[in-house]
């Protein structure tokens, strides 16, 4: 659990605000206090919002957050040879 991160959300608390907050820490576990905050979490590429709800708790940020994008495998196109 990455210490900054607890810190701004419990400020953020104390203070009634509801502000997207970055972070690389992927690995960090999701606590109660977090539940109803934004948190950017990054990729590898680019920071992922992600909304954490209850059902979130005990579970890593990074779970949430996926680093390949699976496109499917090969179509079928025009080009492609047929047998005929």
């Amino acid at each position: 659990m990455e210490a900054r991160l607890l810190g701004r959300i419990e400020d953020m608390n104390k203070r009634n605000e509801k502000k997207v907050v970055k972070t690389w820490s992927r690995a960090s576990v999701i606590f109660p206090t977090f539940i109803g905050h934004t948190i950017a979490v990054y990729n590898g590429k680019k920071h992922v919002p992600v909304y954490v709800t209850e059902n979130m708790v005990g579970h890593r940020l990074g779970e949430f957050s996926p680093t390949r994008n699976y496109r499917g495998h090969g179509k079928h196109t025009d080009r492609s040879t047929a047998l005929k």
